[in-house]
C-alpha cells in the first residue's frame, strides 16, 4: 500500500513564510491586523506547500462553517425535473462559490423529512439556510427558526405566525400576471381563462390575483387549479376546453404549465395564437423558445433571484458575527417582470 505524505501544517507554513504561526492563523482564517507584504508570503507558502486549512480547527477560530444548507420544499422527482429549480440552484451555487462557501442540498418528501430537515439544521453543520418552493401548511418555517438558524426564503412568506425579521426574494408575481392578461385583453380576447399553479403556494395566489385584477368579472368556469406541470397543464386545459369551448385565450401560471396545455390544444386542432392565443410565465428559455410556436411569457430572473438569496444570508451572517452586531439588517427584495412576446399570443 502506498504511503500518504503527511498533510502540511501551519507550522510548516509559518517556517517557510517566515512569520510566526499565529500570522499565519489570521491570514487563513480572514481576520485583520497583518500587513500586506506579510500576507502576501503566508499565501505564497500556503500555494507552494498546498497547505489545506483544517475545517474544524478553522470553525473554532471564525465560528463559521463556510457551508450553506439550501433546502426545497418538494421530493427529488419534481426538483430534478423542473428547470426552474435548475436555474434557482445555479445562481445560488454561484454566489456560493464565490464565497468559498459549500452547498448541502437537502429536499423534502413528507413530513419525516421535515424532521430530519430541523435536526441537520440546529446541529450546527452549516452557517445558515435558504429555503424555497413552501407550501402554506408547511411546518418548515417553523421548524427552522426554532432551530435559530440564519435564513432567507424563496417566494413571499404565507404561512401563519409572527413573521417579524423574515427575509425572503420573490419577483412581481401580481403585477406580472396583470400584464399576460392586460396583453391577452389588447389582443382582443375577451374568454381569457387562467390555470392556476398549486394553490398551496404563494406565487401561485399572486398571479391568480393579478388575473383577477384585469378580469373583474370573469366567468368562474375559466378558471381550472393546475399544479405548475405540463402534465397538470394538460389536464387542466382538456377541463377548459370541456367547460368552455368557446375560450379564446389562456393565462398559464407558469411555462410548463403552458406546455402542457399547448399539447392539449394541437390535439383538439385548436390553432395557437389564431384560435386560442397563450401567455406563460417564468421565460424558461429551454420551454419557452422551444414551444409550439414559441411561447409569450412573463420573464422572472430566476437565477438572480438565487444569487440574491445568497447575498441577503451572507450580509445577514456578517452582521451577526461582527463584533459589536453592527450593520444593516437585509431586507426583503421582490424583482420586476417583463412581459417577452413571441408568437403564441
Amino acid at each position: 500500500m502506498t504511503e500518504t505524505a503527511p498533510r502540511p501544517t501551519l507550522e510548516a507554513v509559518a517556517a517557510r513564510a517566515g512569520v510566526s504561526r499565529a500570522t499565519v492563523s489570521r491570514v487563513v482564517n480572514g481576520g485583520d491586523g497583518v500587513r500586506e507584504p506579510l500576507v502576501e508570503r503566508v499565501r505564497k507558502a500556503v500555494d507552494e506547500l498546498g497547505y489545506v486549512p483544517n475545517q474544524a480547527a478553522r470553525s473554532l477560530v471564525t465560528r463559521r462553517h463556510d457551508a450553506v444548507a439550501v433546502v426545497v420544499a418538494e421530493p427529488e422527482t419534481r426538483v430534478f425535473a423542473d428547470p426552474f429549480f435548475a436555474l434557482q440552484l445555479r445562481g445560488i451555487s454561484k454566489e456560493l462559490t464565490a464565497h468559498d462557501n459549500q452547498l448541502v442540498l437537502l429536499l423534502t418528501e413528507g413530513r419525516d423529512d421535515h424532521a430530519r430537515v430541523a435536526r441537520y439544521l440546529a446541529g450546527g453543520h452549516v452557517d445558515g439556510a435558504l429555503v424555497f418552493s413552501l407550501h402554506l401548511d408547511d411546518p418548515l418555517p417553523g421548524l427552522i427558526q426554532r432551530a435559530g438558524v440564519p435564513t432567507v426564503f424563496g417566494g413571499r412568506p404565507g404561512w401563519s405566525g409572527d413573521q417579524r425579521g423574515v427575509v425572503y426574494v420573490d419577483s412581481d408575481n401580481r403585477g406580472g400576471a396583470r400584464d399576460a392578461v392586460r396583453h391577452l385583453v389588447g389582443l382582443g380576447r375577451t374568454r381569457i381563462a387562467h390555470i392556476t399553479g398549486a394553490l398551496d403556494q404563494t406565487s401561485a395566489v399572486d398571479r391568480l390575483d393579478g388575473y383577477r385584477d384585469v378580469m373583474v368579472d370573469a366567468d368562474p368556469r375559466l378558471i381550472v387549479e393546475g399544479d405548475f406541470t405540463p402534465a397538470g397543464g394538460e389536464r387542466a386545459m382538456r377541463e377548459l376546453l370541456a367547460r368552455c369551448p368557446d375560450l379564446d385565450a389562456v393565462f398559464a401560471a407558469n411555462d410548463l404549465t403552458a406546455a402542457g396545455a399547448l399539447r392539449v390544444l394541437r390535439e383538439s386542432g385548436r390553432r395557437v395564437p389564431e384560435d386560442i392565443a397563450v401567455v406563460g410565465f417564468d421565460d424558461m428559455l429551454p420551454v419557452a423558445e422551444q414551444s409550439d410556436p414559441p411561447l409569450t411569457t412573463v420573464r422572472q430572473d430566476i437565477e438572480e433571484m438565487g444569487r440574491l438569496m445568497a447575498r441577503l444570508l451572507f450580509r445577514g451572517l456578517d452582521r451577526h458575527t461582527a463584533a459589536q452586531g453592527i450593520g444593516v439588517a437585509p431586507s426583503s427584495v421582490v424583482l420586476p417582470t417583463t412581459l417577452v412576446r413571441r408568437t403564441s399570443a
